[in-house]
């Protein structure tokens, strides 16, 4: 039976606005053991955030991190799946553009996230990458 993306999604994805600072972005990323927040205006996508943003767009680039907000470090032109799509076509989405993450989108509504880790787990549950992901975070 083909799976669908809402099955292995992460529901109920964190967003913040695009004025959010990034200092309390990596603050709700540490306390919530995620790597990446949709950023949002008015209810609407506009972007994603992730850690590794945040390490190459604030500090490797020398940005104030109190006075960054995440519009300012975004990916801003997103690749977005919708939660009735079979996963094979998720993965493909991610192999074409080189993605870790991809927003699911219901309409103009962001219900989830699927990531990298959440198709190892389900497609391959004995591959290494599916451990990782499978495990509990380092902290």
């Amino acid at each position: 039976m083909t799976q669908r993306v809402r099955e292995i999604m992460t529901p109920a994805p964190v967003a913040v606005g695009t004025l959010t600072g990034v200092c309390e972005v990596a603050q709700r990323m540490r306390d919530e053991d995620i790597g990446a927040v949709l950023v949002t205006e008015r209810d609407e996508l506009r972007g994603l955030v992730t850690d590794r943003d945040l390490t190459i767009r604030v500090l490797a680039e020398g940005r104030d991190p109190l006075h960054t907000t995440v519009r300012e470090v975004c990916s801003p032109r997103l690749v977005t799946v919708s939660p009735d799509e079979e996963t094979g076509h998720a993965a493909d989405l991610m192999r074409r553009h080189a993605l870790r993450r991809l927003p699911v989108v219901d309409g103009a509504e962001a219900v989830g996230v699927v990531a990298l880790g959440d198709l190892a787990v389900e497609r391959a549950p004995d591959s290494t990458l599916s451990g990782i992901s499978a495990a509990s975070a380092n902290t």
